[in-house]
């Protein structure tokens, strides 16, 4: 297993729990008095998370819920400590960072079939491995994506995600914000800072005229359109950021009764709520800029920022055109993809994806042939549309009920309500993923249902 983000550990810790002897690569290490990381991390802890700590809604009949329901149903280890270390976040499932990470190196030191290797892999012979799976996530060194890049001849699709400020709790004005969840939905975990229409105006003028941070010659602005830069989606429009990150419908102020114009939300980083971070602010400005920016947000005037936003370099294979449905690259069957390598996009769905090269390498191990999810369960329609999906305009996906199969034509000219057919679907996944569990034999007792 390569990488150890959230894909390796989970399908290290699958395997390794399912038989399999696996030896668990990372790059990330001490060497002589320092730390080897990528441009983006900060720590040589596994499963470090990068931009955010959410893993998505907890609502159920959702799809994000739905992904997570059958990936607790299958034992996934990451989605388990995600639980046992998650902060407040209404309704959606956030973690302590700095605890996640610790609490998925114990499980990984307890795990007597795993043994990690601090090296940079740059080389995909086998070296004895009966299988390798890569899954060096989106910051992939430049050596093992040439040695990817020769073994599939294929080039890489680069695309650049950014990361969002964090800002210290106590040097939030609580007198100019207020708690809220939006539509009253779940707790009130997340700061609000409510902006008037002029207000507004004067951080959009700042943030669409604010000073990029210089371009590296590698750099090359190619989005993730699910993760703009905030001053991206300003250039679009003067009301984009009040119908996206800014959206302030369902935040009511419970001080004055109104709606306000806009809104920014943070939320909790740890259980301490000793920092938050500014949701859905990732950006690519100077630090200079982001201070001076970030500061006329109302509650926020005197923030003292723990970390900067910050761009990256994202790095995914053309997976419609190299993977099988059981995530094996066609060319080389004893080679495997997993993570957001693979084309998947989101905390969850790369740990979802290391759960199932987890369970397919151990079938492979054990001398059986891997049988592929089903396409009505999330994680099957996950995986169809990262290895079916249009090669020439493939990018990276998080789960959504797009890439689920529509319910008969019968069912929908039925049911009209929209949340009543999107419970049939998760229904209807949760019973196609619990009859392929069984059948795969894969545990002793039945799937646990949280």
């Amino acid at each position: 297993m390569i990488g150890g983000g959230l894909a390796g550990p989970e399908a290290a810790l699958t395997a390794a729990g399912l038989g399999c002897e696996v030896d668990l690569y990372e790059m990330r290490r001490e060497e002589g008095g320092r730390r080897v990381l990528t441009p983006a991390h900060q720590t040589t802890e596994f499963g470090e998370l990068v931009c955010s700590n959410s893993l998505k809604s907890e609502s159920p009949n959702t799809a994000p819920w739905l992904l997570k329901q059958e990936m607790r149903r299958a034992g996934s280890r990451l989605l388990a400590l995600a639980d046992q270390t998650a902060v407040p976040a209404g309704h959606a499932l956030a973690v302590d960072r700095v605890e996640f990470s610790r609490r998925i190196a114990e499980e990984i030191e307890r795990e007597p079939g795993i043994r990690v290797v601090r090296e940079e892999v740059t080389s995909l012979e086998s070296a004895g491995y009966a299988l390798t799976v890569i899954a060096s996530g989106p910051l992939t060194s430049d050596a093992l994506s040439g040695e990817i890049a020769r073994l599939t001849g294929s080039e890489h699709l680069v695309f650049y995600d950014s990361i969002s400020p964090i800002v210290e709790a106590d040097s939030i004005d609580m007198e100019r914000v207020y708690f809220a969840a939006r539509w009253d939905k779940g707790t009130a975990d997340y700061i609000n800072c409510p902006m008037t229409r002029e207000e507004y105006e004067r951080f959009l003028n700042a943030l669409t005229t604010a000073e990029m941070a210089e371009a590296r010659e590698w750099e090359k602005a190619e989005y993730f359109e699910g993760c703009l830069p905030i001053e991206v989606l300003a250039r679009r429009g003067p009301d984009t950021l009040r119908f996206g990150p800014m959206k302030p419908v369902g935040l009511r102020d419970p001080r004055t009764g109104r709606t306000p114009w806009a809104v920014v939300q943070l939320r909790k980083e740890n259980l301490r709520a000793d920092s938050y971070n500014l949701v859905g602010f990732q950006n690519h400005l100077k630090f200079g800029e982001q201070a001076r920016i970030l500061r006329m947000i109302p509650g926020l005037e005197n923030a003292k920022f723990l970390r900067y936003g910050q761009i990256h370099r994202n790095t995914y294979i053309c997976s419609p055109l190299l993977l099988d449905d059981c995530l094996r690259l066609r060319s080389q069957a004893s080679l495997m993809f997993a993570g957001q390598l693979s084309g998947v996009e989101g905390y969850t769905e790369s740990i979802a994806s290391g759960l199932l090269a987890g369970v397919y390498a151990a079938a492979l191990a054990h001398g059986e042939a891997p049988v592929a999810v089903p396409r009505a369960t999330a994680l099957g329609s996950l995986t169809h549309y990262i290895t079916h999906a249009e090669a020439k305009h493939f990018q990276p996906a998080n789960i959504t009920f797009d890439l689920l199969p529509q319910l008969e034509e019968e069912t929908r000219k039925r049911v009209r309500d929209k949340k009543e057919r999107h419970r049939l679907v998760c229904e209807r996944a949760l019973a196609a993923f619990d009859g392929w569990w069984a059948e795969r034999g894969l545990r002793d007792e039945e799937p646990a249902r949280q």
